[in-house]
């Protein structure tokens, strides 16, 4: 007797013998005792879960002899003829190799006449999605009016290009993938019926593979038993697998974790040595951060996790290295960049660039830890201020490590600005003006033409810095007004700011921020007005820039009479 692989040999004859798929199989086992079976069926899922079985057993338990039944004997002659696809009232077509008007005709003329020998005409048309558009448009009719005991059934693995015209003339069934746990207890049932010995860590790497599939999963177990014999050892299904060792997923974690990013180089060329696809372990990676957060988040693993106690032991013992928020922002980080990662023409230095980055991720500071030492710093700048020798209690300086400072910050330099005096603010100013002269003469020329100005003190400005953390600067502010109405000398200073602010904190030796205010004075006499036309003439800014020149006057041109 010839061999049959395991998909085969153990598919379900009945609808109790179906791995999950329970809401499908029992709705359908209903409308069998209710007289309800509907015209036609559209199953739709993914591959190896069950649809054309499920559509063999509908076709049993309808023309059953003892039928129409929910349980189909498969004893009698009309079971045995389905199961050994020889009943000529039971069509299974392959609509990827049969897709075209001329395939789809013989069928529509076929469904017209009434079974020959069973009690209901079933077709099956598997892979319904590649029919062409006008094989389907042939189906219609048939559909929409079907002869007498004549029942369709269309599988599809996409079920989305099946056209509405089509799936508003049938009953859709989803079939949902196959939990894992189904699928382990499925081949451990297999495993004994056939004197197999294997681990249930193993049967879950397979079940884990066949992700959903059974027919895969069975696959599988049948390629294992072909490589190691009857009994099947964990290191040999992981090479058949080609499975990530768990210390390599583990090693890579620790070094993520305990921030070694000099490590990373040499880890990916160990799985590169080892043949593994960098794709496939970035993403057993990602599963295995995902585990790394159940472990710091849950008390309780067995029921998540296919895991004994001491595996369940070191995934929680490498957990603890860090918070859930901080794996979590690793989990994070890592599923954003997976997709850079499939279409990366360097994969490699992806990888590598991708693992060095999770290594720096704690040094990452926290927001509401930066507001807070903000506030610390004001606090203390406030103290200072007043004279007060130590801070109000309770609060932590950020300058001294005995005082409470928290580890890892640097002390916070405060830098004090001197005071101006009210009585030097126009020396400074006049050489403020005599400096922009030798830079800008146009410049200079309109910064004079200020109706008032004055210095004075700011509050802090704290900035942050990548080296020292804060550095609190106190800026001297130079307020400066012109004439109301005369938009021009605000405008040009205003384009030329960073400029002023530059040559202003050069000639005070502190930094200088400058800021523009409404004048007081809201009269502006002739002369301004006939200095703002003058500056405004592109030749007399060029000429003042040119030749460092400064505006004395303004002086009306007198034109000479002409003689009559």
């Amino acid at each position: 007797m010839s061999y049959l692989i395991y998909a085969r040999k153990y598919r379900p004859q009945t609808f109790e013998e179906m791995v999950g798929q329970k809401a499908i199989v029992q709705t359908l086992q209903n409308a069998i005792k209710n007289n309800r079976v509907a015209q036609a069926y559209i199953f739709s899922g993914m591959r190896g879960i069950g649809k054309t079985t499920v559509a063999r057993i509908l076709a049993k338990a309808l023309n059953c002899q003892y039928g129409p039944t929910p349980t189909p004997c498969n004893k009698c002659e009309f079971c045995l003829a389905v199961k050994e696809d020889r009943s000529v009232d039971v069509l299974e077509i392959d609509g990827a190799s049969s897709r075209t008007v001329e395939d789809i005709s013989p069928i529509r003329d076929t469904a017209k006449y009434k079974p020959i020998a069973s009690r209901y005409k079933v077709i099956i048309i598997d892979e319904v999605h590649m029919l062409s558009g006008h094989a389907f448009n042939a189906l219609l009719k048939t559909l929409e009016e079907p002869p007498e005991r004549t029942i369709f059934i269309f599988a599809t693995t996409e079920f989305h290009k099946v056209p509405a015209t089509i799936a508003s003339r049938c009953q859709h069934f989803e079939f949902k993938k196959i939990s894992q746990k189904e699928i382990v207890n499925h081949l451990l049932d297999i495993a004994q019926k056939e004197k197999i010995t294997v681990s249930l860590y193993a049967l879950n790497l397979i079940a884990e593979a066949a992700d959903g599939s059974l027919r895969d999963a069975q696959s599988l177990l049948d390629q294992a038993v072909a490589f190691s014999g009857e009994i099947i050892n964990d290191d040999d299904l992981k090479e058949i697998l080609g499975v990530i060792s768990k210390d390599t997923l583990f090693e890579c974690s620790s070094l993520i974790l305990e921030q070694r990013p000099a490590e990373v180089f040499a880890l990916i060329e160990k799985i590169m040595e080892k043949g593994h696809d960098l794709r496939f372990f970035y993403k057993e990676l990602v599963q295995h951060f995902r585990n790394l957060l159940l472990a710091r988040s849950v008390q309780e693993l067995k029921d998540l996790l296919p895991l004994n106690a001491e595996e369940i032991g070191q995934l929680k013992t490498e957990a603890a290295k860090a918070s859930a928020e901080e794996i979590l922002r690793y989990l994070v980080a890592l599923q954003q960049a997976e997709p850079g990662l499939r279409y990366s023409s360097h994969p490699q230095i992806y990888l590598e660039t991708v693992l060095v980055k999770l290594c720096h991720f704690k040094k990452i500071v926290p927001l509401q830890d930066l507001i807070q030492e903000v506030e610390k710093i004001v606090k203390e700048r406030e103290a200072a201020s007043r004279g007060l020798s130590e801070p109000p209690p309770g609060i932590k300086t950020g300058m001294d490590k005995e005082r409470g400072v928290e580890p890892g910050l640097k002390p916070v330099p405060v830098q004090q600005a001197p005071r101006i005096k009210v009585e030097e603010d126009k020396d400074i100013f006049h050489k403020i003006v005599e400096e922009l002269q030798k830079e800008k003469s146009s410049l200079a020329a309109v910064f004079s033409r200020q109706t008032s100005f004055q210095i004075k003190d700011e509050t802090l400005d704290i900035k942050f810095h990548p080296e020292k953390r804060f550095v609190i600067e106190n800026p001297v502010i130079l307020e400066i007004s012109f004439p109301a109405g005369e938009d021009f000398y605000r405008e040009t200073v205003q384009k030329d700011i960073k400029t002023v602010e530059r040559v202003a904190s050069a000639v005070i030796g502190q930094k200088v921020k400058v800021r523009l205010i409404d004048a007081v004075d809201g009269n502006a006499n002739k002369r301004d007005r006939d200095l703002e036309l003058a500056l405004k003439d592109p030749t007399v800014q060029t000429f003042m820039d040119t030749f460092k020149a400064q505006v004395l006057s303004v002086e009306p041109i007198k034109r000479s009479k002409q003689k009559e």
